[in-house]
């Protein structure tokens, strides 16, 4: 072998194992868009089609760019800083905004947690299992992987539960949906009642959650760089969150679809309020068994991941606060708070459910409770982009003006979800 094709032989074997190394480190962005994809978006995407037909989708493909742009920011906080996101806002804007965030994560987390949990009961019913039975067995399932510890053991068994989500694009195939509403529906995108803004503005809510930057602000720092210098870690980790952004609107857009070309056609404006109704109505369309199947393992798994990961993201983010230590490579006794709040979350959720049945039907108003919040979240996210990153990390020109566009669309939408939720109260 000559020099030359020495030369090209080593080359091709450092970028060889250079993306090797960068494909090692995708996960944080993987489960975090697995888990967004949870029983509450799933039920609001299905209300979306089951409502509106193929309104919706042309949205839901929108928030692709959004949600990527809002977690990219996340993860290269976290890989730059070395520090969670409660943690960053202790830090930069002190303890009073600290604990107005982990506030403001704990309600995002609770409503989380019941919507995930009443996803679980509704596909143990599916089953004939009772609520207690179905939901008890998926919170010890949860308290013996967290207790067990380790991030990557942690992650492996969250994405693989949560791959069951791609049971919902088959769902979408079988419902032979009408490709030609779907493209009408791209040219005449826009409903001005308030019932299709409501309900957008829980899609947008569905898309981008509180405890997701929580979630991948500290997974990143846990999981860790492992050799790879900052640069490509950053690279690794754009590539991660760029996969699962896809991902995880095409699960939400096979639901729209679904829902749109079976329920939407001879059901138009049914609420569907819980995995059951959606399984039951859509029987007739996919039968028994596809229904059971795609809808309900696929919810199944929608919901175990997002549990899994609102409960790390509600303990990560206050034990940041508290300044207690928080890493899932921490052993429980040395990080008794952390694992105490982890396990609290947990059973707490359960209950909620289990002692009360209607809240099963709260799915698509936590959603709007998450827009609602968004403003919070996303103002304190860009504050940090500018205050707490070096300028060599921090996003400028053109990318930095579309990013602020974006963001502040959500922050509106918000801000319209507040108003109209408070004028509903009186």
């Amino acid at each position: 072998m000559n020099p030359q094709q020495s030369t090209a032989v080593l080359r091709g074997s450092k970028k060889t194992k250079s993306w090797g190394m960068l494909l090692a480190l995708i996960g944080p962005g993987l489960m975090v868009m697995l888990a967004d994809t949870d029983a509450g978006s799933v039920i609001t995407a299905a209300q979306s089609g089951a409502e509106y037909k193929y309104l919706l989708v042309l949205p839901e493909l929108l928030l692709i760019p959004i949600l990527y742009l809002v977690q990219e920011m996340t993860a290269r906080l976290g890989i730059s800083t070395q520090r969670g996101h409660g943690a960053l806002i202790l830090q930069t804007f002190g303890k009073k905004w600290a604990v107005l965030s982990a506030g403001t994560l704990f309600i995002a987390c609770i409503g989380a947690l019941i919507t995930e949990f009443a996803g679980v009961a509704g596909v143990g019913a599916l089953v004939g299992f009772p609520s207690w039975l179905s939901i008890g067995a998926a919170s010890l399932a949860l308290i013996v992987l967290v207790l067990l510890g380790r991030y990557r053991r942690v992650e492996h068994v969250g994405i693989a539960v949560g791959a069951l989500e791609l049971l919902f694009i088959p769902a979408a195939f079988l419902a032979h949906p009408h490709l030609t509403q779907i493209a009408h529906s791209f040219v005449h995108p826009i409903n001005t009642s308030s019932g299709y803004l409501l309900l957008l503005a829980a899609n947008v809510g569905a898309v981008i959650m509180p405890w997701m930057i929580f979630y991948q602000q500290e997974a990143v720092i846990d999981k860790g760089r492992r050799g790879l210098d900052l640069k490509d870690a950053l690279r690794s980790a754009r590539l991660d969150t760029g996969f699962g952004a896809v991902l995880t609107q095409v699960v939400m857009l096979v639901v729209v679809i679904a829902t749109a070309a079976t329920l939407g056609t001879q059901h138009e404006g049914r609420a569907l309020n819980n995995v059951g109704e959606i399984a039951n109505a859509m029987t007739p369309f996919l039968g028994h068994r596809a229904a059971t199947i795609f809808f309900g393992l696929g919810l199944l798994g929608a919901s175990v991941v997002a549990a899994l990961v609102v409960t790390l993201a509600g303990a990560w983010g206050i034990s940041e606060v508290f300044g207690w230590r928080h890493s899932l490579n921490d052993l429980p006794s040395k990080a008794k708070g952390f694992y105490g709040l982890a396990i609290v979350g947990v059973l707490a959720g359960a209950l909620l459910v289990i002692t009360s049945p209607n809240i099963i039907n709260l799915s698509v108003d936590v959603e709007v409770l998450n827009a609602c919040i968004l403003p919070i979240v996303l103002g304190f996210l860009l504050a940090l982009e500018r205050k707490a990153l070096p300028p060599e990390h921090q996003m400028h020109g053109l990318r930095k003006y579309v990013t602020y566009l974006m963001v502040g669309i959500c922050i509106v939408f918000g801000l319209i979800t507040v108003v109209a939720t408070v004028k509903g109260l009186f």
